[in-house]
C-alpha cells in the first residue's frame, strides 16, 4: 500500500509545476530560474539536447559570430578530435546539475580543454610560448563562442586609442512622434469610468499621447475570439503589440526568462544577487521599470534598478564617475548621451534594422553582454572609452566591484602582442 501511495505521490508531483524534488543537484546561475520548466530543456527519454540550447542562445551565437560553430568540427579533418572532444553538442561543455564541477557561464570542462586542439599553439605564435595551458580564457584573451573584440585585427584597429574618447556619447534613440497627438480630453477609456486625473495627468504628458497612443491602445485586449474588453491593469504582452523587439530582449534576459518558460514572474525574492529587502516580493514584467503611465526611461535606467538591486557593484554606483556624468547630463551640465546609467551598459542601446529601416533600440536581454563581460566592449565600452583601458577595466575586478571608480590594477598585453605579431609579419597586417 505505501508503494502504490508513493507512486501515485510521485505521478501528482510530475504533473504538478512544482518539480523541484525531481531536481538532480543546484542548477546553474544562468539557468536556476528555469529549472523546473523541465521541458525547456529537456527531451523525455533523451534528456538535455543541443537543440533545447539553440532555441534559446541561437541568435546570440549568431550576433557573436561564433568562432567555435558546429560546422567548424564537422569537417571529417577534425574526426580524430571530435573522438576525444565532442564540440558539436552543446552539452558536453554545458552539464548542468553538478555543481562541484561547473565553473563561470556554466563550464564543466576541465582547464586544459583547449589543449585538445591547440597543442601546437607555441610552434604557431611564438608570443604564446611559456604561458600556462590553462590560461588561454583568461581576461582579454580568448572567448569560445565570442571574439569579437579579441581577434587581431579588431585590436590593431584600435590601438591607437586614448582611455577617454575626445566625444564620448551613447547612441541617441530618435522620439517617435505623431501628426495627431492625444490630448487628455480626447482619451478614450470606457464610458462613465472616472479615472485618477493623476493618472490622466502623466500619460497626457508622454511620448504615448504624443505619439497618439490613447488608453484602449494598452487597456483594451482580446476576450475570445472577436470580442474585446477593457482591462484595468493590462500585462506586459499589451506592450509587446508595438515593443516586441524589447519584449523579446526581455524574454530572453533574467528578468523575463520566467515568464518565456511558462513558470511565474520573476521576484528579487528568487534571486542569488544580494537585493533590497523591501523589493523582495515585487514581481518583474515591463511596468516594473518603466511605470505604466510615466514610463520614465531615465528613472528606468538608474533608479529603478537600484531599487531591487543592492549587490556591491550596484551599490558602489552613485558614488562611481559614471553617476557624476549621469547626473551632470540629468540636471543639463552636459550633453545628451554623455550620462552612464545602469542600463547603459546592462541594457545598451543596439542598432537594428525594424520594419525594413535602421532604428536604435534598446536590447532588454542582459545576457547578450553579461559573461564573459568582454562582450560588451563593442556594444558598451568602445562609446567612450579605447579598447586597451576597456580590456583592462573589465579584467579588474575589485574596480569592477567598485563601480569602477579608480584604475585598472594591471595592464592586459593583448594589443601589445597583436602589435609584436604584426612587426613580425608585415604581410599578415
Amino acid at each position: 500500500m505505501a508503494s502504490i501511495l508513493a507512486v501515485a505521490g510521485i505521478a501528482i508531483k510530475l504533473q504538478s509545476k512544482d518539480r523541484g524534488m525531481f531536481l538532480p543537484g543546484q542548477t546553474s546561475s544562468g539557468h536556476y530560474q528555469i529549472e523546473l520548466a523541465c521541458d525547456s530543456c529537456h527531451v523525455p527519454f533523451q534528456g538535455a539536447i543541443s537543440d533545447s540550447c539553440m532555441k534559446c542562445h541561437q541568435t546570440d551565437l549568431a550576433e557573436g559570430e561564433d568562432s567555435h560553430p558546429k560546422s567548424k568540427f564537422t569537417d571529417p579533418r577534425n574526426a580524430e578530435r571530435i573522438a576525444r572532444l565532442d564540440a558539436t553538442s552543446c552539452v558536453t561543455c554545458h552539464v548542468e546539475h553538478r555543481p562541484e564541477i561547473t565553473g563561470t557561464m556554466g563550464v564543466t570542462l576541465p582547464a586544459d580543454v583547449c589543449f585538445y586542439c591547440h597543442s601546437d599553439i607555441a610552434r604557431e605564435r611564438p608570443s604564446h610560448q611559456n604561458m600556462a595551458f590553462d590560461s588561454c580564457a583568461s581576461a582579454g584573451c580568448h572567448n569560445f563562442h565570442d571574439n569579437r573584440a579579441l581577434y587581431t585585427d579588431f585590436l590593431l584597429k584600435h590601438q591607437s586609442e586614448p582611455e577617454v574618447l575626445s566625444v564620448a556619447l551613447v547612441t541617441r534613440r530618435p522620439r517617435r512622434t505623431s501628426a495627431t497627438p492625444v490630448d487628455a480630453s480626447r482619451r478614450d477609456d470606457p464610458h462613465g469610468t472616472v479615472a485618477d486625473p493623476r493618472l490622466v495627468e502623466e500619460w497626457a504628458s508622454t511620448a504615448h499621447a504624443q505619439s497618439g497612443v490613447n488608453c484602449s491602445a494598452c487597456h483594451v485586449v482580446a476576450s475570445g475570439s472577436a470580442n474585446k474588453a477593457w482591462t484595468d491593469h493590462p500585462g506586459y504582452q499589451s506592450c509587446e503589440t508595438c515593443h516586441k523587439s524589447e519584449s523579446q530582449g526581455f524574454s530572453g534576459g533574467r528578468h523575463g526568462m520566467r515568464l518565456a518558460a511558462g513558470l511565474g514572474p520573476m521576484s528579487p525574492s528568487l534571486a542569488r544577487l544580494p537585493m533590497n529587502s523591501s523589493a523582495k516580493e515585487r514581481t518583474l514584467d515591463c511596468g516594473s521599470c518603466h511605470s505604466p503611465h510615466t514610463f520614465d526611461t531615465r528613472r528606468a535606467a538608474a533608479d529603478g534598478c537600484l531599487d531591487c538591486h543592492a549587490d556591491r557593484h550596484s551599490l558602489a554606483y552613485k558614488d562611481s564617475p559614471h553617476f557624476a556624468l549621469w547626473r551632470a547630463e540629468s540636471e543639463g551640465r552636459a550633453p545628451d548621451g554623455s550620462g552612464v546609467g545602469c542600463a547603459t551598459c546592462h541594457l545598451p542601446r543596439v542598432t537594428g534594422e525594424t520594419g525594413g529601416s535602421s532604428a536604435v533600440r534598446v536590447d532588454h536581454n542582459q545576457n547578450a553582454n553579461l559573461r564573459p563581460n568582454e562582450k560588451m566592449i563593442r556594444s558598451v565600452c568602445l562609446n567612450c572609452h579605447g579598447l586597451g583601458f576597456s580590456i583592462d577595466a573589465l579584467a579588474d575586478p575589485v574596480l569592477i566591484e567598485t563601480n569602477f571608480r579608480g584604475r585598472p590594477a594591471r595592464h592586459i598585453e593583448s594589443i601589445d602582442m597583436a602589435l609584436r605579431k604584426a612587426a613580425a609579419n608585415p604581410r599578415s597586417k
